[in-house]
């Protein structure tokens, strides 16, 4: 496995970074890794180095840099939860899914990648990773505990490529209302795969992080990695 920075296009103007994390050998299929609100931090590029060790080209790329390029923060201070919620609160939902659609098509014709990609986002990036659904051509998507799904729902007739969705029936993030309304909405999808984590919080599968739950995320992340299996490589 490789590691390093690359650069990517913006649509609009300018150009932002991205870590890039490739199999030990050979090609393979593509993954966009998508960011947390505390940036491209070491949390992220763990879960890419990992599945680059599988066999996917992973990059994550830095949504914040529209904001401030180059954000790397942990949930271990209150110095950076305040931040990242100010940088959260800052984003620009529609230009960051146009910052993801760059990424996926550079993705798609880097020399490793063999044109198949797909895309999986944790808590902001869970949101992310839905609308990448319903908005680019990702050939699959993963969502982990996504926050805010529930207010885009209308779009979910604009799926027409598997996802799956993980939700933490304690999240902090997203009420039981709102996850009701995701059930409801999603349940009967013949694209979508929907899984609940029982007396689990928001972010439990950040490694490391104060809500992991370990049972929990090897759960979840055995379910991705069948999927992605699945549906990439298969």
């Amino acid at each position: 496995m490789s590691t390093k920075e690359i650069a990517i296009a913006a649509a609009d103007q300018g150009s932002f970074s991205a870590y890039l994390a490739t199999p030990p050998g050979g090609t393979g299929p593509g993954l966009v890794i998508i960011q947390e609100i505390f940036g491209v931090n070491e949390v992220m590029r763990h879960i890419a180095d990992r599945y680059a060790a599988a066999g996917y080209v992973a990059v994550v790329p830095d949504l914040f840099w529209r904001q401030e390029p180059g954000i790397q923060l942990t949930d271990r201070t209150d110095e950076d939860w305040k931040r990242a919620f100010e940088l959260y609160q800052g984003f620009d939902i529609d230009k960051g899914i146009t910052d993801l659609n760059s990424t996926l098509q550079t993705l798609r014709h880097l020399p490793k990648c063999n044109g198949r990609v797909g895309s999986v986002g944790f808590c902001l990036g869970g949101l992310l990773a839905y609308l990448m659904a319903t908005r680019t051509d990702t050939d699959c998507s993963v969502s982990y505990y996504g926050v805010s799904i529930d207010q885009y729902l209308a779009e979910a007739a604009n799926i027409h490529q598997p996802l799956m969705l993980h939700l933490a029936e304690k999240d902090q993030f997203v009420s039981p209302e709102a996850q009701a309304t995701i059930r409801q909405a999603l349940d009967g999808h013949e694209q979508v795969t929907l899984h609940s984590y029982g007396g689990v919080d928001h972010a439990f599968a950040r490694f490391g992080g104060q809500t992991y739950d370990d049972a929990a995320a090897t759960l979840a992340n055995g379910r991705t990695e069948e999927f992605l299996r699945s549906h990439l490589k298969g």
